[in-house]
């Protein structure tokens, strides 16, 4: 099994290693020179002063040049690699979406350039394929809105639970379409580093709360809004009203009739949907975000395909979409942006 051994321990014991031999080969000479023989270590007075000449020739000398070497060598090699440590701590604080991270190749010690080189086209790669990948679905996203208007008009022509199925279904996928256009815009503002705007978490609740109140009071349930000192967070507001809009869904589909559905701002730069159904576990909430295992745990009856939008969206902004189950609580918590706060307020 391989060790990782630092260079610093390599270089002592090279040192130590050359002592040794260096030790081996002065005490021959120093034997040698002043005719010491095996015999001469049996009297107590000869091994005296093999011992003193041992010390003054061999030892204090190999002290005297090794010692300070190592000190030197440790001082250089701390100093040579102290650009590896900058560039590691630049590559730990590059934000996850961030697009055009290269490692810096100006402070680094030669033999560290091929290395970094191989890093840096391997960070081009992946942002080439993450741009293609996020074209591809803006491209699809663009060319499936035609086809779905027309075919709205055409639905709008059937009469009766076929017809009114149909248009459910239509709308929902024009819904998932707009929500990938926003993913995509997402994904280029972040590789271009656009300066976000700041939201108002308050208002972005009160908005979507408006625009489901129809959907609720099909369902028998009400929708209400509840803002407490919800701070503002830096983000696209599409993108965020896209997000609670998802978990408000999800929370109006698992309220029975006559419950309530309720959007909370705060307190803290944190937004939450309390609903009425039995409430999303933590598992179940990580499975049902991992887009690859959405599509067989989705239903009409839980949190299903939105959440893993609602998770990407969170990611790109520096959220966390958490769950208290207990609560009924689905919610997301933001990094704060601004420290003025809002008042409370309560609009049902």
């Amino acid at each position: 099994m391989a060790t990782n051994r630092s260079i610093l321990w390599r270089l002592l014991f090279g040192l130590g290693a050359v002592g040794i031999v260096g030790a081996l080969a002065l005490g021959l000479l120093v034997a040698r020179e002043y005719g010491f023989t095996i015999d001469m270590l049996a009297d107590a007075g000869s091994r005296l002063g093999v011992a003193i000449e041992f010390r003054d020739h061999v030892l204090f000398p190999l002290l005297i040049l090794i010692v300070p070497m190592a000190l030197a060598a440790t001082w250089v090699i701390q100093r040579s690699l102290a650009p590896l440590d900058s560039a590691a701590r630049a590559v730990d604080h590059a934000g996850a979406g961030e697009r055009g991270f290269r490692i810096d190749k100006a402070e680094l010690p030669r033999e560290a350039l091929p290395f970094v080189a191989s890093v840096n086209a391997l960070l081009d790669r992946l942002d080439c394929a993450a741009r293609d990948q996020e074209c591809f679905a803006a491209d699809v996203a663009h060319e499936l809105r035609t086809p779905l208007s027309v075919l709205a008009l055409e639905a709008e022509r059937l009469d009766g639970a076929v017809g009114e199925r149909l248009r459910a279904d239509i709308l929902a996928m024009r819904r998932l379409i707009e929500q990938l256009m926003i993913l995509a815009q997402l994904d280029a503002d972040t590789a271009a580093r656009q300066p976000r705007t700041a939201v108002k978490l308050a208002d972005v609740a009160a908005d979507v709360a408006a625009l489901l109140a129809p959907s609720a009071i099909a369902n028998g349930c009400e929708i209400a809004v509840e803002a407490d000192g919800a701070p503002e967070v830096s983000g696209r507001r599409e993108a965020i009203a896209a997000a609670v809009r998802n978990l408000a869904e999800n929370g109006l589909r698992v309220t029975p009739r006559g419950g309530t559905v309720t959007l909370r701002a705060g307190p803290g730069p944190v937004i939450a949907v309390e609903d009425g159904g039995p409430g999303l576990g933590v598992d179940r909430l990580a499975l049902l975000r991992n887009r690859h295992g959405r599509g067989a745990h989705a239903s009409h009856d839980g949190a299903g395909l939105g959440l893993a939008i609602v998770d990407r969206i969170a990611a790109a902004h520096g959220a966390r979409l958490e769950t208290v189950p207990e609560s009924h609580l689905l919610r997301l918590c933001f990094p704060v942006a601004a420290a003025r706060q809002d008042g409370v307020s309560k609009v049902v």
